[in-house]
């Protein structure tokens, strides 16, 4: 897939924006606080509906105005799309082709697209939620249908929780509603449970097969689901459901007392293993470094094994980050077969040799020339 053009209004520190006439690769220059990373995630807005910097899409309007718009021209393999977010205080609507869309997860999937940051680093050593929220925002992108699970999981979830701190402030457990929960709550999470361990393990082939690139064979990259309850391997949607049931129900006295739900795909974690020894915790620097790196260069092959095409890559300051032996590796992925946008301070800072063809931007004050 191919970005022909992008157009901001009131979005961050843009108040107008038309760019048009980009590359295979296009390199975004400017100094820092400028608006360089607002035009990645714009892009990556229009692809999941929703930024990687903030759950709050108020952030997104200009100061004291009351919407932004985001829309681009795409090029995919079945012909050209017209793509619209606009946002307000009253919430957001989408376009595609001029034509609203009743339900986001329609509009969520049509650009496909993989952000490579330095904060993604966090995927590999920080917290459980972190890369929870990786496997949500990318599992999405290629199957829609569980967003719509996750949604309903999530306002499941509140309902319980409000309920079992109900229970706990009354003295009675509530136990016919509380059924009526588990039961739905089991209904989209054994949902969202099977699709993350099936897309861990089809990333799992693609990142161990770059990593012992990049390692040169030195390292071996193993992927791991860390369920809550049951086996990690297990993908039967009616074992998974028996067990989340049976868990619910052994947790019960726990979750009443505590006000909360302490299973399901909520809790649930993914780690790596480096040569058998856990990343997050024994793995150095780099070795973290490479992991991040393998893991965004595997999502790009997965999207195109899943869809048929390649995304669009987002390189947001990472590539100053890496060694040099590491922007090849990365530049060699992308070029020729992944449109790329890539941000820096300077050209200085770059491989430059590997980009001499690359189209670039300008960026200073919100505004962009070529």
């Amino acid at each position: 897939m191919f970005v022909k053009s992008l157009s901001l209004m009131n979005y961050r520190n843009y108040e107008t924006l038309s760019l048009d006439s980009f590359g295979s690769v296009n390199l975004m220059i400017g100094r820092n606080a400028q608006g360089k990373t607002n035009l990645l995630e714009a892009l990556l807005v229009l692809a999941l509906t929703k930024s990687h910097r903030t759950s709050k899409d108020k952030e997104l309007i200009s100061f004291g105005k009351d919407h932004a718009t985001v829309s681009a021209e795409i090029e995919r393999k079945y012909g050209a799309v017209g793509l619209e977010l606009r946002f307000s205080h009253q919430g957001k609507r989408a376009k595609l082709n001029g034509l609203e869309q009743r339900k986001l997860s329609d509009f969520v999937g049509v650009l496909n697209a993989v952000m490579f940051a330095p904060e993604d680093l966090e995927i590999v050593k920080g917290t459980p939620g972190v890369r929870r929220r990786f496997l949500d925002m990318e599992i999405g992108q290629v199957q829609p249908s569980y967003l719509f699970h996750l949604q309903q999981y999530q306002k499941v979830l509140v309902q319980r929780n409000n309920l079992l701190k109900q229970a706990w402030g009354s003295g009675s457990d509530k136990g016919t509603m509380l059924e009526v929960w588990n039961e739905q709550l089991a209904e989209h999470g054994v949902k969202i449970i099977k699709k993350r361990k099936q897309f861990i393990r089809k990333l799992q082939k693609w990142a161990q097969q770059i990593h012992e690139g990049i390692t040169g064979g030195g390292e071996n990259l193993k992927l791991s689901y860390l369920p809550s309850f049951g086996e990690a391997e297990e993908e039967d949607e009616a074992v998974l459901l028996e067990q989340f049931m049976i868990k619910l129900s052994q947790t019960k006295d726990q979750e009443i007392r505590r006000g909360m739900t302490l299973s399901g795909p909520h809790r649930d974690d993914l780690a790596f293993h480096i040569n058998g020894n856990e990343a997050q915790s024994f793995g150095s620097q780099g070795q973290q470094r490479t992991t991040a790196l393998s893991l965004k260069l595997a999502e790009i092959e997965l999207i195109h094994e899943e869809i048929g095409e390649y995304p669009i890559l987002l390189l947001d300051d990472v590539l100053s980050e890496l060694d040099p032996y590491r922007q090849t590796q990365l530049i060699e992925t992308f070029q020729s077969k992944v449109q790329t946008f890539i941000t820096a301070t300077g050209i200085e800072s770059l491989n430059a040799s590997r980009l001499q063809d690359a189209s670039i931007f300008h960026v200073q004050e919100g505004q962009v020339r070529k």
